[in-house]
């Protein structure tokens, strides 16, 4: 049984009461996730949720992760990654959600409190109803671990295609077709042409930072450079599209929130080509915008796939990258 609530009430400095909350995401071989409904009588009773429970006194968020599903569903937790941690304020109580991404489990996860529980393809987890507090976490559920940024800059369709075709064949499902230096209709051209690529093999695909042509195209969403995202007043695409933004510091994380971007790109963490009078962030600097940010982060700059691991640690998503996942992924 959950321990009282009372046990696992952290004081902050400024007298406000945060619950510490471990959950985990688990993801079976088919890579759908599980949900369990909450009995009604609890907080946010009868809404689907990730299994999880309180920390109790001096127990770690991986420590009470593995306790808690053992006795909720009835698994052993064999590997778990962070995936998001975040911080959630309801009219009378404020949460901390730490959030691990289970991969490799034994047992067959079954509701011990009487609790339904299901397998979901990630698709369908907006189509659920959960508490407020789990809404990032249903979007880092959604998304992979990688995300490639694909330079279109050459202008030519051939390079495009190429490039296209070997992030598919490595497995990469999240892109973003990135120029700043083309005409406005080459790019649009280039864009129909991946669009509808993406499409075929199932891969979402993010355009720059115009709306109308996300909507045209049928592209996935927009991905918005920090400029871009400090002039919008409002999110710019529907809540069927994906909307993310390049991020450098924590006022542009909170206008990132405010505005309802799914994701952000943060960064860079180390000096990179592209970039090379940007001041880098450093790991540590990274980890502290991350703690803070309420939607999931990707970090970006001097990265390879290599340093996947590192960053999900470091509190990202993954990583986001233009050269290194091309070429550690699609050589």
């Amino acid at each position: 049984m959950p321990p009282d609530p009372a046990l696992t009430l952290e004081q902050t400095p400024a007298g406000e009461m945060v619950l510490e909350v471990a959950a985990g995401v688990l993801v079976d071989g088919q890579g759908r996730v599980l949900i369990a409904k909450r009995p009604a009588h609890l907080h946010q009773g009868d809404l689907w949720e990730f299994p999880g429970g309180k920390l109790e006194p001096d127990e770690t968020s991986e420590q009470a992760l593995r306790r808690e599903l053992k006795e909720e569903i009835d698994i052993e937790v064999l590997k778990a990654t962070p995936l998001i941690s975040i911080r959630h304020d309801y009219p009378d109580r404020q949460v901390r959600l730490s959030v691990w991404k289970i991969g490799e489990f034994s047992g067959c996860p079954r509701g011990l409190q009487g609790q339904p529980v299901r397998w979901v393809a990630t698709g369908e987890l907006p189509y659920f109803d959960f508490p407020a507090a789990n809404r990032p976490i249903v979007t880092a559920a959604r998304l992979p671990d990688h995300y490639a940024i694909l330079d279109a800059d050459s202008g030519e369709t051939e390079v495009l295609r190429n490039r296209l075709h070997r992030l598919a064949d490595a497995g990469l499902r999240l892109i973003r077709l990135r120029a700043s230096r083309l005409a406005p209709d080459r790019y649009r051209e280039l864009a129909e042409y991946a669009a509808e690529f993406c499409r075929s093999k199932g891969i979402r695909l993010l355009l720059n930072g115009v709306p109308e042509l996300a909507r045209s195209t049928g592209a996935a969403g927009l991905h918005l450079r920090s400029d871009e995202l400090m002039a919008f007043t409002t999110r710019p695409l529907d809540p069927a599209s994906w909307v993310a933004a390049s991020c450098h510091s924590a006022a542009e994380l909170r206008k990132a929130e405010k505005l309802g971007v799914d994701f952000a790109v943060v960064g860079p963490v180390f000096e990179t080509p592209s970039h090379p009078e940007a001041e880098p962030l450093g790991w540590d600097r990274f980890e502290a915008l991350a703690e803070e940010a309420a939607i999931p982060v990707y970090a970006l700059g001097g990265l390879r796939p290599a340093d996947t691991e590192e960053a999900q640690w470091r509190g990202a998503q993954g990583i986001a990258g233009i050269r290194g996942i091309l070429e550690d992924f699609a050589p």
